[in-house]
């Protein structure tokens, strides 16, 4: 899409639209590798902002005292943690400095396991590691290493005023660090219905499987987009052109009155839809050798 569609597609390399969140190095055993840490993810959506609906004026949000109801600028904004109910302790800059981790100056690699020992759950955000001149061959070293076993560093760092538990791993040539969740952030799946008892026919397992088969394919992220945000896009084009607005009817959720034969149709469907493409991939693989 043009107009509006280009503003939201970076025109620069990342690393000059970044700015370094964290340094420090990563430590395993006595070797040091001095990084410098960048988000390697970015949330890409239309952005809207709240507007009056009378004359379309922007919504602004004030930092108010709730006790003499005056707006307080940053500079007045101190960090106060709840310790009883309306009384508070304050925390100040100096105090976070004095906090006697070394996650919070480094990544200290406790120990490495294979990546498929590690629950999914757990995982949060992702960011690249690069690292400085100095520190270039120690960070090739760990690189190589850590290889394409698929094993994993185990670490721990303190940034953004928490400290994380992390995963250090191997992208293409770049160190990658995963914040995860603590254990005890994950919450118990404590669902009622989980209990109850299902009596699940050995047939409907095989079919199951059946049209698991056939929607089992090599993952290539190439193929999937997100094609509500562009279609979005598009509305938001439209109306600024003036033009009308269609609504299309959502249709009727089709249902499904036995499991069985919904299996049957949707294997027999799936079937028929990876015949034509595994072709595809056939032929694709031939002219490649």
């Amino acid at each position: 899409m043009s107009g509006l569609g280009d503003k939201i597609e970076f025109r620069l390399p990342w690393r000059d639209l970044m700015k370094t969140m964290w340094k420090g190095a990563i430590s395993f055993g006595l070797v040091s590798i001095p990084v410098r840490v960048f988000t390697a993810t970015e949330e890409k959506t239309l952005k809207f902002n709240q507007l009056h609906d009378k004359d379309h004026g922007r919504i602004r949000y004030k930092r108010v005292c709730s006790k003499d109801g005056e707006e307080v600028s940053y500079d007045n904004i101190v960090s106060g943690y709840e310790y009883e109910k309306d009384r508070y302790v304050v925390l100040e800059d100096e105090d976070f400095d004095a906090i006697p981790v070394e996650s919070s100056r480094t990544i200290d690699i406790a120990q490495f396991v294979d990546s498929d020992e590690i629950d999914p759950l757990l995982f949060k955000k992702s960011y690249y590691l690069a690292p400085e001149e100095t520190g270039l061959k120690a960070y090739a070293l760990l690189r190589e290493a850590l290889g394409d076993d698929g094993r994993v560093g185990i670490a721990k760092v303190s940034f953004r005023d928490k400290e994380h538990l992390a995963t250090i791993r191997v992208h293409d040539k770049i160190l990658v660090l995963e914040t995860m969740y603590w254990p005890d952030e994950i919450r118990e799946p404590a669902f009622e219905e989980l209990d109850k008892e299902t009596k699940v026919r050995p047939q409907e397992v095989q079919m199951a499987k059946s049209l698991v088969d056939n929607l089992t394919d090599e993952w290539n992220p190439e193929e999937f987009k997100d094609e509500y945000r562009e279609a979005l896009l598009g509305i938001v084009e439209k109306k600024v052109a003036g033009e009308e607005i269609e609504v299309i009817e959502a249709p009727e959720p089709t249902k499904v009155l036995d499991l069985m034969e919904a299996l049957k149709e949707s294997v027999e469907k799936t079937k028929k839809q990876k015949a034509p493409a595994k072709r595809a991939a056939t032929r694709k693989k031939a002219a490649a050798s």
